[in-house]
């Protein structure tokens, strides 16, 4: 027995150089990862889970995302068994996600590592990122690293733009649907030098076609219209590494009531033959500089300053109830990491964000409100790294806020890999976030009983708290000459304090409250992934959720929370390459509606054929192939100035099946 332990530390010591290595490059920032492992970057976003690493990641990479349309961020997880995504409301077409059961505001949202697409750019977010601009996603789980902040509390969803120093030439998509949906993407880069890059990403989409397939008058979805541009430098010497892009978004949603509907006689409005519409049109400019100094090579050394500002202005009306909300955030971090020795690395920084809001709220009368918040924290976060034996990773923050006061944030990783074929994961954190409650669910403005604006006015909400205690066993299995993925995990998240969305279950105006009682989230989930032969692989899951929260003092199931989950894809790629066929089908749970009655599971198919040639390559698809759809998504939709109207309640599909046919173009230098 000893002479085995013996072998196997021997055996993960001689890998250590390596291991520290790819170690130190996923832990530090991405600006240093893709220059020195640009190809290994590329292979690695292929496998659906970083192994390396201690805490729990899935990668979804670029060969992944282009098994779908993916026109935008929010469909990017339609093959991910950890995150769910789906409409908020019937009215806008805005996409929501949730990790471990919650909503995605507990998720923390980063480009390239560093925090954006907060605040009031939550509710639409998920379409303001073009599928093509992506070059991999990663997912983390539970307690994040404290590098990047103390808003993780589910966990953090990291997007990797493709990259101006990658690869020098030209790509262009095109999409066409049957809902007649158009998107074109366009972007190119250039190496001017050896060291010097620099890109150009373009994105535009347009649907101005009426949809009702339901018959009830409203539009299924909104007409859509939006020109996204980014413009990137890249500085890659050995010893500093730079890069910078600045972008500018015009998003535009109109929807409501068809043009063509008539009012019916007994139709509530405020004036005869007047139609409720919703209309939300967003301005959003970014601006994001990072800069990486190698000090020591030998020891890794190397400091890091990461900039960023946004300025984000949208102005949102759901029939006479406006508000428009406009915010301003200035981040800036600085970092230095070093290898103390071949087992000890420390990683200590600064980091100060900054939060404007101004805001207009007009339902009965005309309420202005401007409110900012100032944080600024330290953190400190030290790995230990045994062979491939042991990874300990402890990290702790403290942060101070203007608005409300100072808060320390602790957390930990635990990788223990007995064995080649065993891998265990155990994490365990805090995490704290600023609630705004309106900047980050405006589409319940779309519901008849509306808002109780006293207690909207009057009630000063806590910040957000909440633990995160996560387990997870990683199996890497020989079946058959092939390598069978098993992975089972189990979180557990408890909030402290929480901002809560009243609904009081359904039957008067909604309110938001501080938690008052325990609120919690149990999500337990399996998957495995099999290569049954060359070219063809299938990944099968299944998650069960426990959510719950108090309301009105009483505990019960949170509304619109799926219990379970159950997801198979399969995948084949002919041996020559120029064939690939893609299959995912989606069991979703049901659920408790706000006035406790249920709503049903159901099951979605979609499905893509993709044809290489030399230099495009053509697809053709559908979505919701079960044509599943639910009957009456807006409640008395025939009454939209009523009480009764809700566009809230949404549980599944708004839209029946749908069909698509897209071109992927490039042309680069090799």
């Amino acid at each position: 027995m000893n002479k085995i332990i013996s072998h196997i530390i021997l055996s993960g010591c001689l890998l250590l150089p390596f291991e520290a290595k790819a170690a130190m490059v996923e832990a530090s920032d991405s600006i240093d990862a893709e220059h020195k492992l640009n190809d290994v970057v590329v292979k690695a976003a292929k496998n659906s889970r970083s192994l390396s690493r201690v805490e729990s990641v899935d990668i979804i990479g670029k060969d992944q995302l282009i098994r779908a349309a993916c026109c935008n961020l929010g469909e990017s997880f339609s093959a991910n068994p950890s995150v769910d995504v789906s409409y908020s409301d019937a009215a806008t077409g805005a996409r929501q996600i949730k990790l471990l059961g919650l909503s995605g505001t507990y998720v923390q949202m980063m480009t390239e590592n560093v925090p954006n697409l907060r605040g009031a750019s939550i509710p639409y977010s998920l379409g303001y990122v073009p599928g093509p601009w992506m070059q991999s996603i990663q997912v983390s789980k539970g307690a994040s690293s404290v590098k990047n902040g103390y808003e993780s509390i589910t966990g953090q969803i990291n997007i990797e733009y493709a990259k101006p120093q990658a690869v020098d030439g030209f790509r262009a998509n095109a999409y066409l649907d049957s809902d007649l949906k158009r998107e074109m993407n366009l972007d190119g880069s250039i190496h001017l030098n050896d060291r010097l890059s620099t890109s150009l990403l373009l994105h535009f989409e347009n649907r101005q076609t009426e949809h009702d397939g339901n018959d009830d008058g409203f539009m299924d979805m909104p007409k859509v219209r939006q020109f996204n541009a980014m413009h990137r430098w890249a500085y890659v010497s050995p010893v500093w590494i730079s890069q910078l892009y600045l972008r500018a978004l015009r998003d535009e949603r109109n929807g409501g009531q068809s043009a063509h509907q008539h009012l019916s006689p007994n139709t509530q409005h405020p004036s005869p033959n007047t139609p409720y519409t919703t209309s939300v049109e967003t301005d959003r400019y970014e601006i994001q500089w990072k800069n990486g100094f190698t000090l020591n090579a030998d020891h890794n050394t190397s400091v890091a300053l990461m900039l960023h500002g946004s300025w984000h202005d949208a102005w949102n009306s759901f029939g006479n109830n406006i508000y428009d909300v406009l915010q301003k955030n200035g981040y800036a971090q600085l970092m230095f990491e070093t290898d103390l020795s071949d087992n000890h690395n420390l990683s200590v920084g600064a980091s100060i964000n900054h939060d404007y809001y101004s805001t207009r709220l007009s339902i009965a009368s005309d309420y202005r409100d401007k409110t900012s918040e100032t944080t600024a924290g330290i953190y400190a976060q030290y790995t230990y790294k045994l062979c491939d034996l042991l990874t300990v990773m402890p990290g702790v923050r403290l942060d101070h806020s203007n608005e409300y006061g100072t808060f320390f944030t602790p957390r930990l990783h635990v990788k223990y890999s007995p064995y080649e074929f065993l891998t265990l994961r155990a994490s365990v954190g805090k995490g704290y976030r600023s609630p705004h409650a309106l900047a980050e669910n405006n589409h319940l403005l779309s519901r008849g009983r509306g808002i109780d604006l006293q207690s909207y006015l009057t009630t000063h909400l806590k910040q957000e708290e909440a633990w995160n205690t996560g387990f997870s066993a990683g199996l890497n299995i020989p079946v058959m000459e092939k390598n069978l993925e098993i992975n089972a995990e189990y979180y557990y998240t408890d909030f402290i304090n929480q901002m809560v969305i009243n609904f009081h279950d359904g039957q008067s105006a909604l309110s938001f409250e501080n938690l008052n009682g325990k609120s919690y989230s149990h999500t337990l989930q399996v998957d495995a992934t099999y290569p049954f032969f060359e070219g063809f692989s299938a990944t099968a899951a299944y998650r069960l959720n426990d959510v719950k929260c108090t309301y009105d003092g009483i505990l019960r199931q949170k509304p619109l929370t799926s219990r379970y989950k159950g997801l198979l894809t399969l995948s084949y790629k002919t041996p020559m390459e120029l064939w690939q066929f893609d299959v995912t089908g989606q069991l979703n749970g049901g659920g408790e509606l706000y006035d406790h009655s249920k709503y049903p599971s159901y099951f979605q198919l979609q499905a893509q054929v993709t044809r290489e040639f030399q230099y495009f390559s053509v697809y053709l698809g559908g979505e919701n192939l079960t044509n599943y759809k639910m009957k009456n998504p807006i409640i008395d939709a025939h009454n939209p100035w009523s009480d009764t109207f809700d566009t809230t309640q949404i549980w599944g599909p708004v839209t029946g099946a749908m069909a698509y046919i897209g071109i992927r173009i490039k042309f680069e230098k090799l």
